[in-house]
C-alpha cells in the first residue's frame, strides 16, 4: 500500500500531467506546478474522493504546496 505522500504525489501528477520529480513538498501548485485555479478545486476534490475526507473550503484555501495538502491530511489522522 502506498504511503501517504505516494498517494497525494500520484494525484498531483495524474491531474496535473507533471514530472514526479517537480512534486516536493516546497512546490506551490500554482507557481511552480502550472495549475490555475480551477486546477487546484479539482485537485482538492481528488485528495477528498481519494483520502474520504471533506475538506472544507476554509482550509482548503490555506492549501497552496504539495507539504500543506500532506500536513492537513496528517493533522485529520490520515497516515
Amino acid at each position: 500500500m502506498a504511503g501517504l505522500e505516494d498517494k497525494v504525489k500520484e494525484i498531483i501528477v495524474a491531474k496535473l500531467g507533471v514530472d514526479p520529480s517537480q512534486v516536493t513538498p516546497e512546490a506551490s501548485f500554482t507557481n511552480d506546478l502550472g495549475a490555475d485555479s480551477l486546477d487546484t478545486v479539482e485537485l482538492v476534490m481528488e485528495f477528498e474522493k481519494a483520502f474520504n475526507i471533506q475538506i472544507p473550503d476554509e482550509d482548503a484555501e490555506k492549501i497552496s504546496n504539495v507539504g500543506d495538502v500532506i500536513n492537513y491530511l496528517k493533522s485529520k489522522g490520515l497516515s
